[in-house]
């Protein structure tokens, strides 16, 4: 029997500053637990996003892979400008908007956001 399922984002030595950046930008979301290693990067964390528990670690290995935008977290939000805050507060400083703020026919309000720590974002005004 699975007990818990959670989405898992893996760092190359990132992740504090990512959760850190994630829980500014995303009204209500939270640090919850960050345990880390003698070096400072992070052995494990968890970031509460509206109920959503998001799992994240800076590998101790650095790897040849990174994110892919196929890959994203899908937030649904209650107003159009709650989706641009959110996608321009993302997209900042190296981030980049993959689809801009717009009304695309699925949505009132939508975009899709790379940030600058690699996870990508879709932010959704049905």
């Amino acid at each position: 029997m699975i007990t818990a399922a959670a989405p898992f984002l893996m760092f190359q030595g990132k992740c504090e500053q990512a959760l850190t950046a994630y829980a500014a930008a995303l009204p209500g979301a939270r640090i919850v637990a960050m345990d880390k290693k003698p070096d400072g990067t992070v052995a494990m964390a968890r970031l509460s996003v509206s109920g959503l528990e998001i799992i994240a670690n800076d590998s101790p290995p650095v790897h040849d892979f990174d994110f892919t935008p196929s890959n994203s977290i899908f937030l649904t939000v209650e107003t159009e400008a709650q989706v641009d805050q959110i996608a321009h507060a993302m997209a900042t400083d190296g981030g980049a908007l993959l689809m801009l703020p717009g009304a695309y026919g699925f949505s009132t309000r939508f975009a899709w956001v790379k940030d600058r720590y690699g996870p990508s974002w879709q932010i959704n005004c049905p």
